[in-house]
């Protein structure tokens, strides 16, 4: 079952922000701005998405290594 709603719609933003941040590291930015997210294939929306887990995973074992609740 597909939730497309983040648990916490304040993030909406800086979700959007990090899928751009990440498609400019892995150099589909232009790409993107050119065919749309929705014309991209499925390899390169996967790259985006692993990548984009990747980072929050990172922050989030950054933010327990300080003892600091993730929540706020």
């Amino acid at each position: 079952m597909s939730n497309k709603t983040p648990m916490v719609p304040e993030s909406e933003r800086q979700l959007d922000q990090l899928k751009w941040e990440v498609a400019e590291e892995l150099h589909l930015d232009d790409d993107i701005q050119e065919r749309g997210f929705g014309n991209m294939t499925t390899r390169e929306v996967g790259q985006i998405g692993g990548n984009m887990v990747k980072k929050m995973v990172a922050f989030a074992e950054e933010q327990m290594g300080k003892g600091t609740d993730i929540k706020g």
